[in-house]
């Protein structure tokens, strides 16, 4: 879903010129020809999807200024720019003071106010992630945090919401990557511990023979490397919530362990005389279907029906498409930052195709992707060039390559790409197999891939290197080995 611009203008030529303008720069517009209807549509069901707004202050009725004011009660965190004439700069720091974010001087310049809506939603979808969080750190995430809007999760908020009112054992339910975790924080955001500790524990990346001293601690000399007391997770969490993710993967004797702490309230550190008392609200988490582990013998029955007292199942990524453009927008303005990257957002094709795919590994792989995506991209717009891997899985759509360089020894026969792997007359594909139909030798793929990294970055050995992911060294030694001295020369 893109951003969408509300433009304020009482003129109706100006009015439509603003609409096409804003139309190409790729964004969704509504309008209001004055200050009262673009309340009204603010205040209406569809206001929440309104990014960005662009008002005229000389406005007849209610005017610019007196708009701002009344802005501050419906929707006080969103950016606007304001619209004014060559004799109006006091009222364009009036309008700044009121809490504008920017001024455009009427004829506006088309690349002036693209520039402009570009900063204000880069800087807008920021400070929102910074307030995500923040409320992360201090446990306060809530349901409507998250990207959760399409109708596959509804079921996931609504249990979600109501599972947060009590002490309840939780049990989440879906494919890895699908964000149990994230569901885990709401709840305790929505819940009378919020703000207390989140103790998250990956039961799946625990030595076996830790699991014990980790969940409930130990004292010190209780056994061999025991240099000092160490308080267990369980402590840690005492107060607030305790997640326990992949949790079909704890050790038949911790299961044991772990239905005492539960039914008891209390668990027993490792070479302690006496149990510890212990307040918690437990959630689980697994990615395993734990009723067949149940019937297999690989979980205790009576611990499965003590954590599943409130099961919640996530959808697969697949299963709720409706939330990858806005995923992919997040991950974008969050990424980009981080990398420092001038990425401002993702084209329609590219998009198009994202939703296309199945997305195996769920929004953890979305999330890679796109970070990927933003490392590759030479634009300040994500196209299906800069998702190569996917393009590859998706039928339709193509990556073409640059050729590789005329000054390249020449492929022999059997290197040859197969028919069909050549998009046009100047982009030619790395072929993994000869015409022949058999797969072509790593050497060979890796020579043709040295060669068209060589060409795309101009021969610049350390970008070849970098990009190829591997060092300067290894990169001669590797075109050495392939007989390409003359290339590494």
């Amino acid at each position: 879903m893109s951003n969408r611009v509300l433009i304020v203008e009482d003129e109706p030529a100006q009015r439509r010129i603003l609409e096409e303008m804003v139309k190409r720069f790729g964004f969704e517009v509504v309008t209001a020809e004055n200050g009262h209807k673009a309340l009204e549509v603010l205040s209406g069901s569809s206001g929440s999807a309104v990014n960005l707004v662009i008002l005229d202050l000389m406005m007849p009725g209610m005017g610019g200024l007196e708009f701002l004011e009344k802005l501050e009660a419906v929707r006080g965190d969103l950016p606007v720019i304001v619209q004014t004439s060559q004799g109006s700069i006091e009222t364009v720091i009036k309008a700044m003071r009121a809490g504008a974010d920017d001024f455009v001087v009427k004829p506006v310049s088309p690349e002036r106010l693209r520039i402009s809506i570009q900063n204000l939603l880069k800087v807008n979808a920021l400070t929102e992630e910074v307030k995500r969080l923040n409320k992360k750190v201090s446990g306060a995430l809530t349901f409507d945090d998250l990207i959760a809007s399409s109708p596959a999760m509804a079921n996931v908020l609504r249990l979600g919401r109501r599972g947060a009112q009590s002490n309840i054992p939780i049990l989440i339910e879906g494919e890895s990557g699908v964000g149990k975790e994230m569901i885990a924080r709401a709840i305790q955001g929505e819940s009378d511990r919020a703000g207390k500790p989140f103790v998250a524990v990956n039961c799946g990346a625990i030595p076996e023979n830790l699991v014990e001293s980790i969940l409930f601690g130990h004292e010190k000399g209780s056994f061999t490397g025991a240099t000092a007391k160490h308080i267990g997770k369980f402590q840690e969490a005492d107060g607030g919530t305790l997640f326990l993710d992949e949790v079909a993967d704890l050790p038949m004797d911790m299961q044991v362990k772990l239905l005492r702490a539960i039914q008891e309230g209390e668990i027993d550190p490792v070479g302690s005389r006496k149990p510890v008392k212990v307040n918690i609200r437990l959630i689980s988490a697994t990615n395993k279907n734990m009723i067949e582990m149940v019937k297999a013998g690989r979980f205790r029955e009576d611990l499965y029906y003590r954590l599943n007292v409130y099961p919640i199942m996530v959808p697969a990524l697949r299963d709720r498409k409706d939330d990858i453009p806005a995923l992919a927008n997040h991950f974008i303005t969050k990424l980009a930052a981080e990398e420092g990257r001038k990425v401002h957002g993702i084209s329609a094709q590219a998009l198009q195709m994202l939703k296309a795919y199945a997305w195996p590994g769920n929004v953890r792989q979305i999330e890679n992707t796109i970070f990927r995506a933003i490392v590759l991209c030479e634009t300040e717009t994500l196209d299906i060039a800069d998702f190569p891997q996917i393009a590859a899985l998706i039928e339709g759509y193509e990556v073409k390559v640059p050729p590789a360089p005329a000054a390249a020894p020449r492929q022999s026969e059997a290197a040859r790409p197969v028919q069909g792997q050549v998009s046009d007359g100047n982009a030619l594909g790395v072929s993994i197999v000869t015409e022949g139909g058999h797969i072509r030798t790593l050497e060979e793929v890796e020579a043709d891939m040295i060669k068209l990294a060589m060409h795309r970055y101009r021969g610049q050995m350390s970008e070849v290197a970098r990009k190829l992911g591997i060092g300067r060294s290894t990169l001669y030694r590797k075109m050495r080995d392939l007989g390409m001295e003359e290339a590494a020369g």
